[in-house]
């Protein structure tokens, strides 16, 4: 066995032969990274959240902060002295932290570069200086305009013009994608890319354009439910309970080092239609009413007519199934907000 192959290997073997691991999650106090965390508490493990509540929440951690299996550190993943002293005390690392939703993309687009792409470069080094596996949550967003549906991993892209900031998460999460598999291609590091399409569930909040939440909260006050653009956008949403899970069994599968992955719900639907589920699943009275872009966003907006994900990779590798239904997804959230009022 080559040096390069040994050093791929043996964190992993590390890993599987224990049954209880440290668990680095940077951004682990966002809607995901949360849900993330308390699968893995429930698992048994021991977990790091790493956090500048900058767009995550304390209370997306409200249950879990009394389990002794779980740090919190207030932090930039930028702070390469922290990373480094959190990595080497770590098992394996979930590097989740990047800006948050298209609204907040488009308003600042300074902190989404820095963010995303400086913030990876500093987990990757750690990573790396301490042998640690390391899953990178990618976006959809890095297919830009492309027209090829479904869009496959290996699919060529095509980015929106400079002069729109909301593709700066794009080009940013791209890069993020070079730096992990040139890591993996150069150090041998243990990398895996999950390129993440639109991820719904509790806690999530609509203040960054997340449109689910934004839609429910709408119906549920009686308030008109806000459509960006025409409406006739299409999205796959995928529940964060099933995306939490491909995190976790990608994690542990050394054959899935080195590659991309997408990751996200198989019913295309439109933002229309969307809206219409919503104000049926809420009993609600609410009206759809269409706005402008650049109302919405108070800048010239570019957007794709549709996103929908190739899973044929990630059903391959660990039989991906989404276990809920688009209905299912919606009744969820509402059923949360439900309770939180």
């Amino acid at each position: 066995m080559s040096r390069r192959a040994g050093f791929l290997q043996s964190p992993w073997r590390d890993m599987l032969c224990s049954m209880s691991k440290r668990y680095l999650i940077t951004g682990g106090a966002g809607f995901i990274g949360s849900h993330l965390a308390g699968r893995l508490l429930a698992d048994g493990h021991q977990v790091t959240v790493l956090d500048d509540l900058s767009t995550g929440r304390i209370d997306n951690l409200a249950s879990l902060r009394s389990n002794p299996r779980l740090q919190f550190v207030r932090d930039s993943v930028e702070n390469q002295a922290t990373v480094n002293l959190l990595a080497s005390s770590t098992d394996a690392i979930f590097h989740l932290a990047a800006a948050v939703g298209v609204k907040l993309v488009a308003e600042e687009p300074v902190r989404t570069i820095r963010t995303t792409i400086h913030g990876t470069e500093v987990v990757l080094e750690a990573a790396h200086r301490f042998g640690r596996p390391v899953l990178v949550t990618s976006s959809s967003e890095v297919y830009g305009k492309g027209m090829r549906v479904p869009f496959k991993e290996e699919d060529d892209v095509i980015m929106g013009a400079t002069q729109f900031s909301r593709w700066c998460y794009a080009y940013s999460k791209g890069i993020d994608e070079f730096l992990g598999l040139a890591y993996h291609k150069q150090f041998g590091l243990p990398v895996v890319l999950v390129r993440l399409f639109n991820t719904v569930g509790p806690r999530q909040v609509g203040m960054y354009g997340m449109v689910l939440p934004r839609f429910v909260e709408a119906a549920l006050a009686g308030r008109p439910l806000e459509v960006y653009g025409d409406g006739n956008q299409t999205r796959c949403f995928c529940h964060v309970s099933d995306v939490v899970d491909v995190l976790v069994r990608l994690m542990e599968t050394p054959a899935a080092v080195g590659t991309v992955f997408n990751v996200g719900g198989g019913e295309e639907v439109s933002i229309n239609d969307l809206a219409a589920r919503v104000i049926g699943l809420a009993g609600s009275r609410s009206e759809i009413r269409h706005i402008p872009y650049e109302q919405a966003y108070g800048l010239a907006f570019d957007d794709l007519p549709r996103r929908v994900p190739d899973l044929s990779r990630i059903r391959r590798q660990i039989g991906f199934q989404a276990s809920y239904s688009l209905d299912q997804i919606i009744q969820s959230v509402v059923d949360e907000y439900r309770r939180a009022t």
